[in-house]
């Protein structure tokens, strides 16, 4: 009964959008979400995809940016599950046990830092996150399930001229700096901490622009690799985890 409802929920939403123009219809979305309310937006946003994004790839862009905010907030949707906090356990734990990230988990459950409490519920939701880097158009797209999730611009490339015209790796470590050092996950400066990701490709680091770095800006550039706003690497690094794939591409 329960698929019957969300069909027929659906359904109502898809006849709902397919009477307004593409424009009119993300405005509405758009402003229920930056007022955080969540309820009905979720399906909206799926009826205005089906609706639009077939017919216009810019549209399914900008809709798609509107169902991946509310999927990464903490309002609970189909494909996230409750987790209830157990003795013992620990962020990274659990994380690991639903196949997660321990960032992940924190955003989505506005957690301040690591520590869980017994008894807590917690939302996990279960992506298949991938990176697509385009070295001449300059972004980086997040595929989840082989989907478009997010774009990401890239301010700069720093790379040797000659480049094979495809490569396939990963995320091989995220790096975390505060104040030109490293930190840890779960220390108490790695919530507000510069993001670096290190592909397992060599020469491939994705890094935060020192114009947009705040109070880490002091932080020198790496000599290769591609340069993000600082913003966009801490919600990427949030994301992924060192068995993420990459593929990077002209």
């Amino acid at each position: 009964m329960r698929w019957c409802f969300c069909f027929l929920v659906l359904l109502v939403a898809l006849c709902s959008i397919s009477c307004r123009s593409p424009q009119t219809a993300y405005d509405a979305i758009k402003h229920e979400v930056d007022r955080g309310e969540f309820n009905s937006t979720l399906t909206q946003a799926d009826a205005a995809l089906r609706h639009y994004g077939p017919r216009n790839e810019e549209w399914e862009w900008r809709f798609r940016l509107l169902k991946a905010r509310i999927l990464l907030s903490r309002y609970p949707a189909p494909d996230k599950t409750e987790y209830i906090v157990k003795k013992g356990d620990v962020l990274a734990r659990v994380a690991a046990k639903v196949k997660s990230t321990p960032e992940l988990i924190m955003r989505m459950n506005s957690l301040n830092g690591t520590m869980l409490h017994i008894g807590e519920r917690l939302l996990i939701s279960h992506p298949e996150f991938s990176l697509f880097v385009q070295r001449k158009e300059q972004i980086v797209v997040m595929l989840d399930h082989g989907n478009f999730f997010k774009r990401y611009r890239v301010l700069a490339v720093k790379l040797p001229a000659r480049q094979p015209p495809k490569i396939t790796t990963r995320v091989a470590e995220v790096m975390a700096w505060k104040n030109g050092k490293r930190v840890g996950f779960g220390s108490k400066d790695y919530v507000n901490s510069l993001r670096w990701l290190r592909l397992a490709a060599p020469g491939y680091v994705l890094y935060a622009d020192p114009n947009s770095a705040g109070a880490n800006a002091g932080l020198p550039p790496p000599p290769q690799g591609l340069e993000m706003r600082a913003s966009d690497l801490v919600e990427v690094s949030a994301l992924v985890n060192n068995k993420t794939p990459v593929t990077i591409t002209d």
